[in-house]
């Protein structure tokens, strides 16, 4: 049986009631009130405070200030008038109910639009998201395709400019080559005459020499001739290309220093990973390579957090979150946009999830475990569960003791718990 709450005090003006309702000890939420036309609850179990209010008030613009033990409702009037009483009285027990299940509808039916404006809303948002995202990667794109065509216009120059340098060195050295066949030929021609002047004949020779000279004239020519051919130079080698071919690799060590069996294993386990993953997320098909490497999309979401575009952040993160869950990085700056975006329950989700892939205390990911604790006790506080968030909090002391700002923000907790209790 609910204990009714009939201590009250109200008063009016021609506009709007002013009621003011004793709730000392109690702890009140805006979750226990619900006002409807003319209708007004405040449930605070087992305590319970109702009124079929006289006339139609303006319940989108009342308004409900909890404070020092008080609930001070403004309810204002839809027609300027004085009411006689602050509810209705005389009203039959069947008008009442009937009265407060119209409420219950109309309170159901206002939720459920509220419902389907957020839904629209989220919608739009997402769309706007995923548009501004699109012209992001649209100017990316073309930006990194103009510094392709500049890149390749220079090295095209440069190519040029490198190919006329080795025909104008290759005119040189023919024409070097050309002098010094030119020089040789000329040597050899000294020397045939040296050797012709060394073997004439001398005037003092007699006849009967000159006659045997003459006779062996046809052999000295002969032999003449022979030592001529070889000292004469060989032509030049043709020039030809040899082409060397490499056994393509996939590691970077040479084929007879590897192990072929536990490559091929590796190289065998990586291809059945890419199917799984492909088979998983066929719906990233339409993805460039780029959009899927989970490091990239984790350095996009960075960038749009910075610039406070956090529904976009959001988007790049559960991205990345689809191509690899095993990131512990990837959930706790998701986290950080959950709570930019009062998602607060999500943030505490994804808090969770990082400090559960950072499960293994190491020096390495102590600031990781540091932002996951202080994420997560954070949306704690927010949704009013300052013990939970108290926890987390001295979690983080523990492992960064000499932070003052999280020191200071676990005393702020402590004090509301504290006075929390004392109200209680």
């Amino acid at each position: 049986m609910p204990v009714w709450l009939r201590e009250y005090s109200w008063r009016q003006s021609p506009s709007a009631v002013y009621l003011s309702l004793p709730v000392r000890g109690l702890r009140v939420t805006p979750n226990s009130i619900f006002c409807t036309e003319q209708y007004l609850k405040v449930s605070i179990p087992p305590f319970l405070f109702e009124a079929i209010l006289y006339a139609p008030i303006d319940d989108t613009n009342s308004t409900a200030k909890i404070g020092n033990g008080i609930i001070f409702f403004t309810l204002y009037k839809k027609e300027a008038a004085m009411w006689d009483s602050l509810t209705l009285e005389n009203a039959t027990k069947e008008k009442l109910q009937c009265l407060r299940e119209n409420a219950v509808l109309k309170a159901h039916e206002r939720a459920k639009e509220e419902t389907e404006a957020k839904k629209v809303t989220k919608q739009e948002h997402k769309k706007y998201a995923l548009e501004a995202t699109m012209k992001l990667e649209e100017a990316e794109r073309k930006r990194i395709e103009d510094l392709k065509e500049k890149e390749r216009l220079k090295v095209t120059k440069e190519l040029e400019l490198w190919k006329k340098q080795q025909q104008d060195a290759e005119k040189q050295r023919r024409a070097q080559k050309e002098v010094e066949l030119h020089q040789q030929v000329e040597q050899l021609k000294e020397k045939k005459k040296e050797k012709i002047d060394k073997t004439r004949i001398p005037s003092e020779v007699t006849s009967k020499t000159r006659l045997k000279t003459t006779r062996g004239c046809h052999g000295f020519h002969s032999i003449f001739s022979e030592n001529l051919k070889e000292e004469q130079l060989p032509a030049p080698r043709s020039a030809a290309t040899i082409k060397v071919n490499f056994t393509s690799r996939v590691f970077p060590t040479a084929l007879r220093e590897s192990r072929v069996a536990e490559e091929e294993e590796w190289l065998h386990k990586q291809a059945e990973a890419r199917r799984t993953i492909s088979a998983d997320l066929s719906e990233l098909e339409d993805l460039k390579e780029e959009e899927k490497n989970p490091d990239w999309l984790k350095d996009k979401g960075n960038k749009m957090f910075a610039t406070g575009d956090y529904l976009g952040a959001v988007n790049a993160y559960n991205l990345a979150v689809q191509l690899n869950n095993k990131l512990p990085l990837l959930y706790l700056n998701r986290a950080a946009c959950h709570l930019k975006l009062r998602n607060l329950h999500k943030a505490i989700e994804d808090s969770s999830k990082a400090l559960e892939l950072l499960r293994s205390p190491v020096p390495d990911n102590e600031n990781a475990r540091v932002k996951a604790y202080v994420r997560r006790g954070t949306a704690f506080c927010q949704l009013e569960l300052y013990v939970e968030g108290l926890q987390d909090y001295e979690a983080a002391l523990k492992i960064d003791p000499k932070n003052k700002i999280i020191e200071e923000d676990a005393e702020k907790i402590r004090h509301l718990i504290q006075g929390t209790t004392q109200d209680s």
